[in-house]
């Protein structure tokens, strides 16, 4: 039974999510951006609206309304002059790299269809507060496959958490369809727990607009379907028929738009420089050495539990590992990819007691883990505070110290929820179906 006492204790926590949350927005606001603008202004770099969603909203647009290929020159063009303010010029070295291209599967449009006649900055109010909604229903629904009976208190502090995580505050400030995948990826696996397997393959298949952040759960859900196919098949017979409508109905409005998205796909990684989170942590050959031991040490532990029903605890813990391991692999390196390790620091803070009594290696992880996490909000914090006191060039000057800390947390998080996700590492009870 739980005393007042604890229950004020709870509520002190609220209060101090409530602070870190607001020192990050603040950070973000009075620092960040305000450094992005002078530096912008010092180095005459073109800003406009600035949004992830323009160029997939503006290519649906021209699609849809004009016939016009959301992949070619001319809308890359149009892209930039909204994006950006102007188009790039290839001749200026102080412009962004970034060309802003269309870059997604084209049926993304079908998603966008019903803004394309409604103006932009009324499309970025909406899509913002929808992000919002489901990006809340998507902390509810880890918990909820955890079976984690947080109490109320503890539940609103988690959720302010993680509107006041670095990853989310970038991603909500940048309307990045992430998000939303990332949501979509919530509700699917807690589809599965429900055993709901039909509408698991439809949301997976509508998730495939971001196919690289996707691409592991759907190895991991094809490998725990192999573990019981008469009992699970169901979603990957639904989630083909989605994909296979999503691209007939593409190939209907943009005909041999596949090669076209590849060739998108292929540039984005050239100009952006996209790489693995690990080739930016590691040197080669010990990055591609530990890329091979991170995959394959997954689909190992994967294929290992993939008799686990759905309601087992180390079905959720492999899950984790999974959406982990995602970003150390996914080819190309955001922040606000991070969204995804929501589930993994919520299964580890769940775990916290077991795991500090396992081992002088699992307690240093596990105290690493938490500096990691603790860092970014505590630097945006302390900046967020300087900068009503101190001098805003002065302040600037540390504007990328909160994400100091960012890059090396997936590592953590995965080293971690690897030990968890580990045969026999949690209780199994009721969670094997008969060999």
């Amino acid at each position: 039974m739980r005393t007042s006492g604890d229950s004020s204790k709870l509520w002190w926590v609220v209060l101090l999510s409530l602070m870190c949350a607001s020192g990050m927005w603040l950070y973000m606001q009075r620092v960040l951006i305000a450094y992005q603008i002078a530096d912008a202004q010092a180095h005459s770099r073109p800003r406009g609206n600035l949004s992830d969603l323009y160029p997939r909203w503006l290519g649906a647009r021209e699609l849809l309304l004009y016939g016009r290929d959301p992949y070619s020159d001319d809308v890359t063009r149009e892209i930039q002059a909204g994006y950006y303010g102007r188009p790039l010029d290839a001749s200026n070295p102080s412009d962004p790299r970034d060309q802003q291209a269309f870059a997604y599967p084209v049926y993304v449009v079908f998603y966008l269809a019903p803004t394309v006649r409604m103006p932009f900055g009324m499309v970025q109010r909406v899509f913002f507060w929808m992000l919002v909604a489901v990006t809340a229903v998507s902390v509810a629904l880890w918990i909820r496959m955890l079976r984690w009976p947080l109490s109320h208190p503890s539940q609103i502090a988690v959720l302010v958490l993680v509107f006041g995580s670095l990853a989310v505050v970038q991603g909500l400030k940048l309307q990045q369809i992430t998000l939303l995948v990332a949501a979509m990826m919530a509700g699917a696996v807690a589809l599965v727990v429900a055993d709901r397997l039909v509408f698991t393959g439809i949301l997976l298949g509508l998730a495939t607009i971001k196919p690289q952040v996707v691409c592991l759960l759907l190895l991991w859900l094809a490998i725990w379907t192999l573990g019981d196919w008469k009992r699970r098949y169901r979603w990957m017979v639904s989630f083909l028929i989605t994909v296979a409508i999503l691209a007939g109905a593409s190939e209907l409005v943009l005909p041999h738009w596949i090669p076209r998205f590849w060739h998108a796909m292929h540039d984005y990684l050239h100009y952006t420089e996209g790489v693995p989170l690990l080739h930016k942590l590691l040197p080669t050959p010990w990055n591609w050495i530990v890329e091979i031991a991170a995959g394959g040490g997954a689909v190992l532990v994967c294929w290992t539990n993939r008799r686990q029903t759905a309601e087992a605890r180390i079905f959720a813990a492999t899950t984790c590992l999974v959406l982990a391991v995602t970003l150390l692999l996914v080819p190309s390196y955001a922040l606000y990819n991070q969204v995804l390790l929501v589930p993994t620091i919520l299964l580890v803070a769940r775990e916290r007691y077991p795991l500090w009594q396992r081992s002088a290696v699992i307690r240093a992880l596990l105290g690493i883990g938490v500096t990691l996490l603790l860092w970014h909000w505590m630097a945006g914090l302390v900046l967020a505070v300087l900068s009503f006191v101190a001098r805003p060039e002065w302040v600037q000057r540390g504007w990328a110290v909160p994400a100091w800390a960012t890059p090396t947390l997936p590592l953590a998080a995965a080293a971690l929820v690897l030990s968890l996700a580990y045969p026999g590492s949690m209780s199994a009870s009721r969670s094997t179906i008969p060999s």
